[in-house]
């Protein structure tokens, strides 16, 4: 698997739990930094975050991807709309959250949330 992380950067332990929640071995980690420029246009900046991965098309579209997304929503949100392009399938993404009581703070992976499946099971309650 092809981890994409666009934030904070990944650490041995979090990739640990990542494993025990996919069940399969990280392939690679390929930092991209998510920074924006708020004075210029987010889609060509959006575009150059997805380029950065130095992916080819095939590989967009066969190879197991799991994304850390950018903080910043607009950023998030608007990467999430480039990649589902590129992949043909909302990518899973990682949830991390503070681990309680400790200082300085530390964190952890909470859950994979399979965009796809959220998507697809949001589609059951459209005639609802």
């Amino acid at each position: 698997m092809i981890v994409l992380n666009y934030s904070h950067p990944i650490t041995p332990a979090q990739q640990e739990q990542i494993v025990a929640l996919v069940g399969q071995a990280i392939e690679q980690v390929i930092d991209i930094p998510s920074q924006i420029d708020q004075q210029q246009p987010l889609a060509p900046q959006i575009v150059a975050m997805a380029d950065a991965a130095g992916l080819s098309a095939q590989q967009w579209q066969s190879e197991a991807i799991l994304i850390n997304l950018p903080a910043l929503n607009f950023s998030a949100a608007a990467l999430l709309a480039e990649l589902h392009g590129r992949m043909g399938y909302f990518p899973p993404v990682l949830r991390i959250r503070p681990v309680a009581g400790f200082m300085p703070p530390r964190y952890e992976v909470a859950e994979i949330l399979n965009l796809q499946v959220l998507r697809d099971e949001a589609r059951t309650r459209r005639s609802q």
